[in-house]
């Protein structure tokens, strides 16, 4: 499966400046929205997404590393997961990644709240985080987080520009999170 951007990537990336805005992607034939979030701090990026499924179904599709690959909105999870098949605090888990080049990525879930919070950071400290909000028994807002103010150094995401493309990718993994939690 594959999801579309509806807009031009230049024009998304100068709105990054803007307060929010919402990335419209094309699932099947339907258009879903995630809304890419500015928090107005340097080093935090997000997305959102209300999905039509019980937090705890899609808790357990993100605390699952096995799913990963199949959420991910970046294009850079190549699979060969080695952990465990449910996520807890302090849980280790490793994929095979590649930006510009192969490599593999250990990671250690670093806060955990069940169905409501979970996080990862790997050896440069930033932190992937998903929270889980309850709308009503079955529908639940998912905001995901890179949040760079706890790594180091943070020249590297500058480097690597994770800064403006992450919330794409984000929004990306958010309309897949939505598509798998509703399907299943």
């Amino acid at each position: 499966m594959k999801i579309y951007p509806s807009t031009d990537v230049t024009q998304r990336l100068a709105d990054l400046n803007s307060f929010a805005y919402s990335s419209i992607y094309t699932l099947g034939m339907e258009k879903v929205r995630a809304e890419i979030l500015s928090t107005g701090e340097t080093y935090l990026v997000g997305a959102r997404i209300v999905i039509n499924a019980p937090a705890k179904k899609i808790f357990d599709i993100v605390a699952n590393p096995y799913k990963q690959q199949e959420i991910d909105g970046s294009g850079m999870l190549r699979g060969a997961v080695k952990g465990p098949e449910k996520l807890v605090l302090g849980s280790k888990f490793a994929m095979n990644m590649r930006w510009k080049i192969a490599y593999r990525i250990a990671n250690t879930v670093v806060e955990y709240k069940e169905n409501e919070l979970i996080a990862w950071s790997h050896l440069l400290k930033n932190r992937w985080r998903y929270e889980f909000k309850v709308i009503d028994a079955n529908t639940t807002q998912v905001t995901q987080w890179m949040d760079g103010r706890t790594a180091r150094p943070r020249i590297w995401l500058k480097f690597n520009r994770v800064l403006q493309w992450g919330p794409i990718a984000m929004a990306r993994t958010l309309v897949r999170l939505k598509e798998m939690a509703e399907r299943e």
